[in-house]
């Protein structure tokens, strides 16, 4: 535990520049090149920490006055992923969970079903978490490293299946490059879902506005910029601001929406020499195989589309926690970090604004639920970890982050509630699907 909190706690702007110029020695790149692509990364996070950091602090008082003013109080307190990564790690799951993480991973690159070797380290505490939640459950260590195990798996095919939709729509900049955070594969089905059904609804089958269309359409209003003002204003009007405060939290979402999109080039900047050497050896020394590199999400969240809707969420959900049935859920600390339900996302809905914002309430509404139902184990591992993260007076907490996830609901249930047919049905279903993954790559898809 001691080696892992050390290692975690130099957070990722420095732990993967060290792992970056550690890969890039290996393959060949030189120490130079290497350290300059490792620095690259390391900015960008540190960047990306800064305006994420600006964001949460200007719509934190928003959403908090919003609340006060509307009365939207619930039973259960969002207190962010921050928390749900210290529980992540903080259990005999969460210790092993690197050397596990791997292992697991060039396991199935043996076996073929994969060909993503996942180097985004620091989102490993996704895998943890779900382990570390049935491990507290169930008081089973075996319970805990079979889910986690099964989270891995399913995080490896989803990065394997998502990648060429995301290098296609993202860019060649992305060649080689594949997403596997857990979070964000557990949104891909709803991506496909709502993508079928509102290509099969007239009218609706209609509607193409993606970031070009916006501008073509809507002019100077269709402009990410000029759209984060006009989001800001509609905020600060909710929240009830004074006339300044409502023009300043306008201004500062324009900046989030000019400056995200501009920090994540540097993480572009610093991945693809690395990528491409890679994909060069590859095809050298392995003829007719694939190989990628599995690397954050934070290289696409700045996408104009990502932006708008996770600003457009944020009255939208924020209104709908309080009127769906059965919910006890109020997502506050985890607003600003929306943009992460949408990077495989876009790649499916093509970037078109409707079905995207869709995919977006479709998640939020079943996830605010399946933090409801996790919000008691997540309550009970938070006061054995470290209770002081549960605001005084406050007797239920969960987050957004990895609690709303469907990925992690599944999981959660086959392995407590249902603890020997539902781990059969997953084992089943993973082993299922790493067959089919396997013969996908050797059609060369």
């Amino acid at each position: 535990m001691a080696v892992v909190n050390y290692i975690m706690s130099l957070g990722a702007s420095v732990m993967m520049p060290i792992i970056f110029l550690i890969l890039g020695i290996c393959i060949g790149m030189g120490f130079g090149k290497s350290l300059v692509s490792g620095l690259k990364v390391g900015v960008g996070f540190v960047g990306l920490s800064v305006i994420t950091q600006l964001l949460s602090d200007n719509i934190g008082p928003a959403v908090n006055a919003m609340v006060k003013t509307y009365h939207l109080h619930l039973y259960t307190l969002d207190i962010g992923w921050p928390a749900a990564s210290q529980v992540a790690f903080a259990t005999s799951v969460g210790a092993i969970i690197i050397p596990l993480g791997l292992l697991v991973n060039i396991i199935c690159l043996i076996i073929g079903t994969t060909k993503t070797l996942n180097i985004d380290l620091w989102n490993y505490w996704h895998f943890a978490f779900i382990g570390s939640i049935v491990y507290f459950a169930t008081d089973s260590f075996w319970w805990g490293l079979f889910a986690t195990c099964v989270t891995i798996i399913v995080t490896l095919i989803g990065a394997d299946r998502s990648q060429k939709k995301v290098q296609e729509f993202y860019g060649k900049d992305l060649n080689g490059i594949s997403l596997p955070q857990a979070f964000c594969v557990s949104f891909i089905p709803y991506a496909i879902v709502v993508n079928w059904i509102v290509d099969r609804i007239p009218g609706l089958n209609k509607v193409d506005i993606d970031a070009d269309k916006m501008k073509e359409k809507f002019g100077v209003l269709g402009d990410p910029i000029v759209l984060g003002v006009i989001v800001g204003i509609v905020i600060g009007i909710l929240a009830k601001y004074p006339f300044a405060k409502i023009l300043q939290l306008g201004v500062i979402l324009a900046a989030v929406m000019v400056l995200i999109p501009r920090i994540t080039n540097l993480f572009i900047e610093g991945l693809s020499p690395i990528a491409n050497r890679t994909q060069e050896i590859v095809k050298q020394r392995f003829k007719g195989k694939e190989f990628n590199i599995g690397m954050t999400p934070a290289l696409v969240i700045g996408h104009p589309v990502t932006l708008v809707t996770s600003l457009l969420l944020i009255p939208i959900i924020l209104f709908l926690s309080v009127v769906i049935p059965g919910n006890q859920f109020l997502p506050l600390a985890s607003l600003s970090g929306l943009i992460y339900i949408f990077p495989l996302v876009l790649p499916y809905t093509h970037g078109n604004e409707l079905k995207t914002l869709l995919v977006g309430i479709l998640s939020l509404v079943l996830g605010v639920l399946s933090a409801t139902t996790l919000a008691g184990i997540f309550t009970k591992a938070v006061k054995i970890v470290q209770a002081s993260l549960i605001p005084a007076g406050t007797s239920s907490v969960a987050s957004i982050d990895f609690a709303a996830s469907p990925l992690a609901w599944i999981v959660y249930e086959g392995t407590v509630n249902l603890p020997i047919i539902g781990g059969v049905l997953l084992g089943f279903i993973v082993i299922t699907l790493m067959i089919w993954n396997r013969r996908q790559i050797k059609k060369g898809l």
